[in-house]
Order: C-alpha cells, then sequence, then structure tokens
C-alpha cells in the first residue's frame, strides 16, 4: 500500500496546471509578489518528494538539526511550544502554499515544534537545493525569504489581536484572517470554507478556553455574523464581521483585488458575494 502512495506522489511531482506546477501552485498566491511561471518551474524541480502525515503528527521536533524544509500541500499543520508546566502553545498555523519551516534554512534547527492538525501532505525541499537557489534565481530566493516576513507579519498580528482586542473580537479577526488565507489559495469562496481543526484548536488561535470560545461563536451566531459548526464556517455578514475584529488584510500582502474581496468591499449588500 505505502509502495502505491509513494509512486502516486512521485507522479504528482510531475504534474502541471495551466502552464503551472500543480505542487507549487499555491505558493504566494493572489500575493503582491507572485511567482513567474519560470519561478514555479525552478521551484518544483527543486522538490524530491511529498510526504504523508497523519493528524496530530510530530513532523518536526525542536532543537532537531534540519535538512529540507517543507511545502504544505493540503491539510493544517501548526507549531508549539511547551512551557516548563507541560502545557503546549499553538505559536502559528499553516494551510496549504505555506512553507512550514522555511527559517529553518538559515538557522538549521527550529526553536519550536511542528505537528499536523489535520492528515496532511507537504512537498520536500532539501536545503541544498535552496543553496542553488540563491546563487542561480537570486529573485525566487528573495520571494522565498517574502514568506517568512509573511510569517513574522502574521505572529505581530497575534500578538496585537490576543494583545489587545477582547474575546469577541479576537475570534472575528481570526475568522477573518483564516478566511483571507484560504481565500488566496482557492478553499474559501470568501465567506464560506471548511475548517477540518478542533475547535479547541481554534480557540488556543484566540487564546481563549474551549468553553470561553463557544460561548463566543454563539454570540457571533445570534448576532448574525457567523456561525462555526461541524468543521465549517458560514460568515453571513462580512463587513460587520472584519468591523468587530477590527481586521485589516494589508499585512497579508494580497494582491488588491483579493484584499478588498476579504475585507469585504466588493460584496453585495448583506455580507454575501456579488
Amino acid at each position: 500500500m505505502h509502495d502505491d502512495l509513494h509512486k502516486t506522489w512521485q507522479g504528482e511531482l510531475k504534474k502541471w496546471f495551466g502552464g503551472i506546477p500543480v505542487l507549487t501552485k499555491l505558493v504566494l498566491n493572489h500575493r503582491s509578489a507572485n511567482l513567474s511561471t519560470e519561478e514555479h518551474a525552478v521551484l518544483r524541480a527543486a522538490m524530491t518528494e511529498v510526504r504523508e502525515y497523519g493528524p496530530k503528527e510530530l513532523v518536526i521536533i525542536a532543537g532537531h538539526e534540519l535538512d529540507a524544509s517543507l511545502l504544505l500541500l493540503e491539510g493544517f499543520m501548526g507549531r508549539f511550544v511547551d512551557d516548563p508546566g507541560d502545557s503546549r502553545h499553538m505559536m502559528a498555523f499553516h494551510v496549504a502554499g505555506d512553507f512550514v519551516d522555511l527559517h529553518g534554512y538559515p538557522l538549521k534547527r527550529l526553536d519550536h515544534d511542528v505537528r499536523t492538525l489535520t492528515s496532511a501532505r507537504a512537498a520536500v525541499l532539501p536545503h541544498e537545493k535552496l543553496d542553488v537557489i540563491q546563487r542561480q534565481h537570486p529573485r525566487l530566493a528573495l520571494k522565498l525569504w517574502y514568506l517568512t516576513m509573511l510569517d513574522a507579519a502574521m505572529h505581530r498580528q497575534w500578538i496585537i489581536r490576543i494583545g489587545r482586542l477582547r474575546a469577541l473580537g479576537r475570534v472575528a479577526h481570526a475568522l477573518c484572517e483564516t478566511n483571507a488565507r484560504l481565500f488566496a489559495v482557492g478553499l474559501s469562496d470568501g465567506v464560506h470554507f471548511e475548517l477540518p481543526l478542533r475547535q479547541v484548536d481554534f480557540a488556543a488561535v484566540c487564546g481563549l478556553t474551549g468553553i470561553h470560545f463557544n460561548r463566543v461563536i454563539r454570540e457571533l451566531r445570534e448576532r448574525g455574523l457567523a456561525t462555526f459548526r461541524h468543521q465549517v464556517v458560514d460568515i453571513h455578514d462580512l463587513p460587520a464581521l472584519v468591523q468587530l475584529g477590527e481586521f485589516q488584510a494589508d499585512y497579508l500582502y494580497l494582491n488588491p483585488d483579493t484584499a478588498k474581496r476579504v475585507m469585504g468591499q466588493s460584496l453585495a449588500r448583506g455580507g454575501m458575494p456579488a
């Protein structure tokens, strides 16, 4: 069974769609700095294999030496730090099209674990291949660096979200950000998306307990703003949710049309797609 799957994954390394390699088509999708057709081809050629992971699987161990970085193709992964009291804290989560550990290329090890939140698949980019990209394709290397800057920008927003917003605003902001990130890679239609995370995991994103998070979700539903039920999110009034969460999409560096869409500025009255 494993051999059959491995052959399927190796075949996926060779697939193209509309002149773009399937493996890399989500990288910087709808961002202000996207990849050229040539850069997609170079990046795909550097990928050596596709790996499959189960849910809640430890992918990268803090402190262990790294010789490759992973491009998430499907599913969700999170970054976690364990404190001295053995409590685990999620510091970020990743969606398809994200490199989950590209900053491990210069650092060679991480100060946190990376775990899957759901079943996931990821393409492997050896660091020796990144050395070649740096030398021979400096513009592509700069765009990969851009990806790590996006991670840093989102991390700053998480700090601000938890530090200054009340619970209702935190959840509203987190839903808006998740909607924007998934819309950019074609996994949200702008107001509806699957979010196959446990609510307790998403509560951690907002710095809330599961009980407090459930109360907030109920209030959002009662206000007619959004529902989160059975791992599906429906946003009923995106402009109002954006306002409640004080969400600004500029830190995601989306292209102008995409930014307007995820801010609810190109929606019909009532928060639905125009």
